[in-house]
């Protein structure tokens, strides 16, 4: 189940501010791809081990956090940042 779009409307990156909005399935299958390689890792340094149902992104394309259950993981450490993948 997608993100409420009434709460999409109000969040944003805890770092920068800047808006989220939700990424599409065709980066999410790309990310999900380096993930299974083992090529990504979150902001805190972390392996990202677990493929993701669903992702929110900042509006300038820079950092991914994850939705799990339904509930946006906005934690700094918990972003992924795209500047590691070479699909976006």
């Amino acid at each position: 189940m997608p993100v409420d779009g009434k709460l999409l409307e109000i969040l944003c990156c805890p770092v920068s501010k800047s808006p989220l909005t939700v990424l599409g399935a065709d980066k999410l299958e790309k990310l999900n791809a380096a993930i299974a390689q083992d090529e990504v890792l979150y902001v805190g340094g972390e392996k990202v081990t677990e493929p993701l149902q669903e992702a929110l992104i900042t509006e300038d394309h820079k950092v991914i956090y994850p939705v799990q259950d339904n509930i946006p993981v906005l934690l700094e450490e918990n972003g992924i940042g795209s500047t590691q993948l070479t699909v976006f």
